[in-house]
């Protein structure tokens, strides 16, 4: 859905979710001044038993100027549609109002049957983003509007925990081409806490249970803003015996976590993806992440053994590997080959000079290099991003001068760290018709596999039980992981 097919409805009004956080305010205002400069009869609700009172978000909204309404259900004028913005219509969490009509925008799991008009996206970590990403398609270029700018760059801040629990790229293209009123989200950021929630997190760190074995601590916080987590969680990650730690807090519709972590061999957003999963979502960086289990997934469980026994599991039932250590054993492991379909290359030179430094930005993160006059970027088929050379390109493929047209969720892009400008890759690459090249070994893993690989032994590879480890028949301390849907569709058996 595209904000324009809602345009053919004159009488519209944008509700977000009772006791709205930042996240819903701003992706309303963005839904209501879209809406407002294309001569709508609009208005922008919340209902529920309590209106906002949070300091950060009466400042957030008199400095905007952003004109959200309280209405209650009885007496509430019916609109032609009904948009819900950081909710989707008949949840727990959001107020029934009548209406002739229902589209949603939404980045929260589907709890139910949606609409014809929708647009939800579950891996975005703000409905800010989603709004953003909708005004951009429509041509709006939201940095001439400052309140706007300002109050969505702050909506995704508040709702990843300051940027750490981001999971999908657009977020964090959000976050680096948004320009926002600096001080105003500084006051914002130093009116977040109050005496109460300062209490809730002193209460949290007083009951922490610590694992000695794993090094890690986990903690139950009073129901309270997520932000409060973080910042508990950013507490117990100073003290010196804890490596990672799992904060949370049962609401009434699911439990709220915050992950820390400050070895190499737990990346908090992996962490918190093995919490929720099946559960929930989560998602977020190396040292920093959050996520949310949804209450009816979650059954009659008990939150905190629940838990307990995944952060247990987490760490028993999985491997690590250190690369160039010794040599693997391929006894029980099958040849395989890559099957000849089309690549993207781009030769980075043809982009960006020399000596730039860039970052590459793909569905599966951000990675930083700086640019040499060998530098290849391959693209896969489902998008999926690595870094080869010249010897290695036509050693392994076939070049073609052909451009590559493969369409992708998300298209990879470099960034211009200086800069930040931004450059989409597909524009240059050229496509390359896989040869073959060096056989692999491999076999599926049955458990949780990190893997420190020989070209980046300080951040590991992942792979999850029914990936793929592969180990180079030329160099058999060299191993990495394929994931297997792109092991089925690319390779094939020898």
């Amino acid at each position: 859905m595209k904000l324009s097919d809602l345009l053919i409805y004159d009488d519209i009004t944008i509700q977000c979710h009772d006791n709205p956080d930042a996240d819903a305010i701003a992706s309303g205002f963005g839904a209501y001044i879209y809406f407002k400069e294309h001569n709508k009869n609009v208005r922008f609700v919340y209902s529920g038993s309590f209106e906002i009172k949070k300091s950060n978000l009466l400042i957030l909204i008199n400095e905007l100027q952003i004109p959200i309404e309280y209405v209650k259900p009885d007496g509430f004028e019916v609109p032609q549609l009904l948009l819900t913005v950081d909710c989707q219509y008949g949840e727990g969490n959001v107020t029934r109002l009548k209406t002739k009509r229902v589209a949603v925008i939404d980045h929260h799991q589907v709890s139910g049957e949606l609409p014809e008009l929708s647009d939800v996206r579950t891996k975005i970590g703000s409905c800010s983003t989603i709004i953003w990403s909708m005004l951009v398609e429509e041509g709006m270029d939201v940095n001439h509007n400052r309140p706007l700018a300002t109050s969505l760059y702050y909506g995704l801040m508040t709702d990843t925990n300051n940027f750490a629990e981001m999971a999908h790229p657009l977020d964090r293209d959000l976050r680096d081409d948004i320009v926002y009123d600096t001080s105003l989200v500084r006051r914002l950021i130093h009116s977040n806490l109050s005496l109460d929630e300062l209490t809730i997190a002193g209460n949290a760190l007083i009951n922490m249970e610590y694992d000695e074995d794993t090094k890690s601590a986990i903690v139950e916080a009073e129901p309270c803003d997520p932000n409060i987590l973080g910042v508990i969680s950013d507490m117990m990650l100073e003290v010196d015996t804890v490596n990672t730690c799992l904060v949370y807090c049962v609401l009434p519709f699911g439990i709220k976590l915050s992950v820390r972590s400050c070895v190499k061999e737990n990346k908090a957003s992996d962490l918190v993806a093995y919490l929720t999963d099946k559960v929930g979502s989560g998602g977020g960086h190396l040292d920093k992440a959050g996520g949310f289990i949804q209450k009816e997934l979650l059954g009659n469980a008990d939150a905190n053994e629940f838990l307990k026994k995944r952060l247990k599991d987490y760490f028993v039932n999985s491997d690590i590997f250190y690369c160039g250590d010794k040599k693997f054993d391929v006894s029980d492991m099958v040849l395989y080959k890559k099957k000849p379909i089309p690549v993207g290359y781009v030769k980075v030179t043809d982009v960006v000079p020399v000596g730039e430094l860039i970052k590459i930005r793909t569905l599966e993160g951000d990675m930083e290099r700086v640019v040499d006059e060998d530098l290849y970027i391959m693209i896969g088929i489902i998008g999926e991003v690595y870094f080869g050379s010249t010897e290695k390109l036509h050693r392994t493929y076939t070049v073609t001068e052909e451009p590559f047209l493969e369409k992708l969720e998300y298209e990879p892009k470099i960034k211009l760290l200086d800069s930040n400008e931004s450059i989409k890759l597909l524009s240059y690459a050229k496509k390359a018709i896989a040869a073959g090249g060096v056989p692999i070994y491999c076999k599926e893993i049955d458990k949780l596999t990190k893997i420190f690989t020989q070209w980046d032994p300080d951040s590991y590879m992942k792979g999850v039980a029914g990936d793929m480890l592969a180990v180079r028949t030329d160099d058999l301390t060299d191993a990495y992981i394929i994931r297997r849907d792109i092991f089925d569709i690319t390779y094939e058996r020898v």
